[in-house]
């Protein structure tokens, strides 16, 4: 079994790509069958950090990123689905960002239109969540992280942009997108998303919520060019094949 990856080394700024199954909850089969990417962003220099999408096990996260000296003061949630921050599944119950809060007591930051959906899945209260509009950016320590708005998978998901990294959760994958197809989801705000995100930077490097690609990220140049997701021409042409 291989060992985490090790975390990227640009003086002050700390990432981490985690895969569950692996890296993480690695004698969890949903975990390996579900293949979630957790992130961990932050500033080595205050040692302090954000856990991206914390689930499965939540102590297996919280000791890799204290193996490296860190220390999470928050959690980013892409969207309220359990495999990411927890909740019930399949007929099982997923450990998430509400089980993080017994170690390491945080906010949870998302987005203003995801919360009820939160409230109702993942066992988290009002109290525990820092709620934010598409733009807002949470500092931890000299990083700033930009929330990126992108409905479509569901009413709040949203994206993490820092250091010429996207973190895009389900809204946008190496190839394809998440599914539009599930309470709360929206097709015609998911194109919009997707163009959204295609106007992202040259060279801003996507990190996906699943590794359901070889690769494990890729630029949103490269993205662009393969995936089928960026080949409709219009939103007409994209809703007549996404929207079933």
């Amino acid at each position: 079994m291989s060992s985490p990856a090790a975390p990227d080394r640009n003086d002050r700024f700390y990432f981490r790509q985690l895969l569950s199954g692996r890296d993480f909850a690695r004698h969890d089969p949903i975990a390996q069958q579900m293949v979630n990417f957790a992130y961990a962003i932050g500033d080595r220099a205050s040692g302090e950090c954000l856990l991206v999408d914390p689930a499965y096990d939540v102590n297996d996260l919280l000791n890799i990123v204290e193996g490296d000296g860190m220390r999470v003061v928050g959690v980013l949630a892409t969207h309220f689905h359990p495999d990411h921050i927890g909740g019930d599944m399949m007929g099982h119950h997923l450990q998430g960002a509400a089980a993080l809060q017994e170690r390491c007591p945080c906010k949870v930051h998302v987005q203003k239109a995801e919360v009820p959906w939160v409230l109702r899945t993942s066992g988290l209260g009002e109290g525990d969540l820092a709620v934010h509009e598409g733009g807002d950016a949470v500092e931890v320590g000299a990083v700033r992280v930009t929330l990126v708005h992108t409905p479509g998978h569901t009413p709040g998901s949203q994206c993490f942009h820092v250091d010429g990294r996207l973190v895009s959760g389900d809204t946008l994958f190496l190839d394809g997108c998440g599914r539009t197809d599930f309470p709360g989801s929206d097709p015609a705000a998911m194109y919009d998303s997707l163009q959204m995100l295609a106007a992202m930077p040259t060279g801003t490097v996507v990190f996906p919520g699943h590794r359901y690609s070889a690769p494990s990220s890729a630029t949103i140049d490269a993205i662009k060019e393969a995936n089928y997701v960026y080949r409709p021409k219009s939103k007409e042409q994209w809703l007549t094949m996404f929207a079933g």
